[in-house]
């Protein structure tokens, strides 16, 4: 297994000045399959740039639709489906990605979500598949529908935020994951409403107790 960060930044700023590359990241060999996770702008060049092939995945999760998550979504989708000539792999998301909600979504096509299954993740909903399971994990963040994820196979489990603020459930949804990956915005105690800084990020890990645990969506 190897995960790839497309880039370590986020939040609207970091996406505009591209200061920090905002590309999400990729999950190879999980279960024998690949992962592209909130594929935001720059993702496709910088797969090529990290040699990562584009084409060669198996599943696109998408966190919220917030452009800074989703913006490369459907040329991914493109790519696993071999520019829509097949049926394959599977869509994973929020709510708000697939349809509106309120002042959200969707932020894909009726055409892009056709040759692919198509799963809408809601926090402790959990979907088995034949080399994964997943389940959705609560955020509090501006898309009311946002999630992240714990993944799972064979007892290994890589848990991802998604942009939320801390609240004190947070690191149940996050419980026993092997590697924490966690969205953080601001350094030192600087959080904002709808994101987690660094001194938030500690007490999650001191919470969760990960192997490894990992920061990314760095803002400006």
């Amino acid at each position: 297994m190897k995960i790839t960060f497309l880039g370590s930044g986020g939040g609207r700023f970091a996406t505009i000045s591209q200061k920090r590359m905002t590309g999400g990241f990729r999950i190879n060999d999980f279960g024998g399959k690949n992962y592209q996770i909130d594929p935001g702008p720059g993702a496709l060049v910088r797969s090529y740039q990290f040699g990562v092939n584009p084409t060669k995945i198996d599943g696109v999760f998408i966190s919220h639709s917030h452009t800074d998550h989703y913006n490369d979504a459907e040329i991914f989708i493109e790519a696993m489906t071999r520019g829509m000539t097949k049926n394959n792999g599977i869509i994973m998301g929020s709510q708000s990605f697939f349809e509106k909600f309120q002042r959200w979504g969707p932020a894909i096509s009726s055409y892009h979500k056709s040759n692919s299954k198509n799963l809408i993740l809601t926090p402790n909903k959990i979907a088995r598949f034949p080399s994964f399971t997943i389940k959705g994990t609560d955020t509090k963040h501006g898309d009311p529908t946002g999630v992240g994820f714990q993944i799972e196979n064979n007892g290994f489990k890589i848990s991802y935020t998604s942009d939320t603020e801390y609240f004190e459930e947070l690191p149940k949804y996050h419980k026993n994951a092997d590697i924490l990956i966690g969205s953080v915005l601001r350094p030192g105690p600087r959080s904002i409403k709808g994101h987690m800084c660094t001194d938030n990020f500690i007490s999650l890990v001191e919470a969760v107790k990960p192997s490894l645990a990992i920061m990314t969506h760095f803002g400006f």
